[in-house]
């Protein structure tokens, strides 16, 4: 097996390394560097990279990766787990979405290395971490105010993006079209395949997402064979194989006013239920708000002051929602009851 060059740092089979890789320097001089841990297998095998904090304040998928990399499994790994656990340092420790330029780092890819601070970040990403990978997960959250379902979102029509898809074990998978400038697109064009994990909110630690987070990255690594199999005997509660869709849409605000939320997470909804409520601030008038499709809550608002037009509830559209939900509390219920790792 070959090792793995990162920075000029070279990690050797059966070697665990953090590199730090230079980013360059504050405005008040300070040094920033990108944190990578390489766990380098002693047999060959595939190279998987991790990443979070793509958005800086997207802060759950930061807590997968420590999870997965204090697994006591990694020990018998085969192949190369490189692990990115804050891409975005700047707007991590900012506690914000954004780089110092405002951009959008995830609208910033492939980038360059003579563009600007999002595009030469985006350009390290690729050079430093995606060209030493052939396989790749990026784990997200909602944005900030909002939280998301445990879900996938993947290109499907690439068969071993599916298979590892299938494998992560989250009841939904949204078979999405890819967006410009995005991560997931640049490392698809480079024939890697690629899976992009959402759950949980941003600023906020979603005990159930990061669960759900970590226990799918050993999955596929399990599904590589870059992990031995689970031990765990499946019992009546085997996972269930996961709903995927392609169509999904937000629900937006009739009149602006205080929202009191009336679904939570997982829950099928058919056209015309009652999703929520905007209320005038001194309660002259109430404007339900109304499920226009059959599908499954897998995104919602969490503020509850509200303008017209807000998103305040993502619906993923199934033909029959309530198998969807049913298989969402099987999950969560697997989820409280197997320990980390067995699953």
């Amino acid at each position: 097996m070959a090792e793995v060059k990162i920075a000029g740092q070279t990690v050797q089979p059966g070697e665990r390394r953090r590199i730090d890789v230079p980013l360059g320097r504050r405005v008040s001089g300070n040094e920033v560097s990108l944190p990578i841990e390489v766990v380098c297998g002693r047999k060959p095998g595939p190279r998987l990279f991790v990443s979070a904090a793509v958005h800086g304040d997207e802060i759950g998928g930061v807590e997968v990766i420590r999870r997965v990399l204090v697994h006591r499994g990694l020990s018998r790994l085969r192949g190369t787990l490189i692990a990115v656990p804050v891409v975005n340092l700047y707007g991590f420790v900012g506690l914000t979405r954004y780089l110092p330029d405002r951009r959008d780092l995830n609208r910033s890819f492939p980038g360059s290395p003579r563009g600007s601070l999002a595009a030469r970040l985006a350009d390290l990403f690729i050079q430093e971490v995606v060209s030493n990978a052939t396989h790749g997960i990026d784990l997200h959250t909602g944005a900030v105010h909002r939280s998301n379902l445990p879900q996938i979102r993947a290109c499907l029509d690439d068969e071993e993006t599916k298979r590892l898809a299938m494998a992560f074990g989250v009841p939904v998978v949204l078979n999405a079209n890819l967006r410009d400038g995005s991560l997931r697109q640049a490392v698809l064009e480079r024939g890697v395949p690629m899976l992009l994990y959402e759950g949980g909110e941003a600023l906020r630690f979603d005990e159930s997402a990061i669960q759900a987070g970590a226990r799918g990255v050993l999955r596929v690594l399990r599904a590589l064979e870059m992990l031995p199999p689970s031990k765990r005997r499946e019992g009546r509660r085997r996972l269930k194989e996961p709903f995927v869709t392609s169509s999904s849409s937000w629900v937006r605000s009739p009149a602006s006013g205080l929202l009191r939320g009336l679904v939570r997470l997982g829950v099928a909804v058919k056209p015309g239920d009652r999703l929520g409520i905007v209320a005038d601030p001194l309660g002259a008038e109430d404007s339900p708000v109304l499920a226009e499709k059959a599908g499954l809550v897998i995104g919602r608002t969490e503020l509850p002051l509200v303008n017209e037009g807000d998103a305040l509830f993502h619906i993923a559209n199934f033909d029959d929602p309530v198998d969807v939900a049913s298989s969402v509390e099987h999950f969560e219920e697997r989820l409280a009851e197997t320990a980390f790792g067995e699953a």
